[in-house]
C-alpha cells in the first residue's frame, strides 16, 4: 500500500491521540509513505501550539521536533510547484478546501498519477476526507461520509 499522510495524520505518529494506533499500523503496512513538504511546517506549528498551551513540556517538545527531523527523510516528500499550486487552487474552489488542505489533496492526486498501485489518503479532517473520496482516493480512516 502507498500511504499519503496529511498533517493531521502525520502528527498522530508523534503525539498519542485518537487515531494514532491506526496511523502507526498503516505506516507499518505501507510500502511507501508520502506527504507534502508543507506538512513539516504544519507539524512543527502543531507541536509549538501544544507547547504554548502547556500540553507539552519544553523537553517533550524538543523530543518531538527531533523525532520529526529524524523521520522526515524517510517520507517521500511531495514538493510544491506552480502546477501543483494551480491544481490545489482548483481543488480548493471545487471542494471548498482551506489552502494547505488543497495542497495536500493535490499532492496525493499527483502521487496517485505517478504510481501503479492505489494511494490511501489519511486525514482526520472530514471536509478534506470528503473531497478525497470525491476525487477517487481510498481513505484512512474510512469513516467520514461524503458531503
Amino acid at each position: 500500500m502507498n500511504l499519503y499522510l496529511d498533517t493531521s495524520a502525520l502528527v498522530k505518529l508523534y503525539i498519542a491521540e485518537e487515531g494514532s494506533l491506526l496511523v502507526r499500523t498503516a505506516l507499518a503496512d505501507a510500502r511507501l509513505v508520502a506527504t507534502s513538504v508543507v506538512a513539516y511546517v504544519e507539524a512543527r506549528a502543531a507541536f509549538a501550539r501544544r507547547r504554548r498551551e502547556r500540553a507539552l513540556s519544553s523537553a517533550a517538545h524538543r523530543r518531538l521536533v527531533q523525532a520529526l527531523d529524524t523521520d522526515w527523510g524517510r517520507y517521500l516528500r511531495i514538493e510544491t510547484s506552480e502546477a501543483l499550486i494551480h491544481e490545489a487552487a482548483l481543488l480548493a474552489e471545487r471542494h471548498r478546501l482551506r489552502g494547505y488542505d488543497a495542497i495536500h489533496l493535490a499532492s496525493a492526486l499527483l502521487l496517485r498519477s505517478r504510481l501503479p498501485e492505489a494511494v490511501v489518503f489519511s486525514s482526520w479532517d472530514s471536509t478534506l476526507q470528503a473531497a478525497a473520496l470525491r476525487e477517487g482516493l481510498r481513505r484512512l480512516p474510512d469513516r467520514f461520509h461524503q458531503r
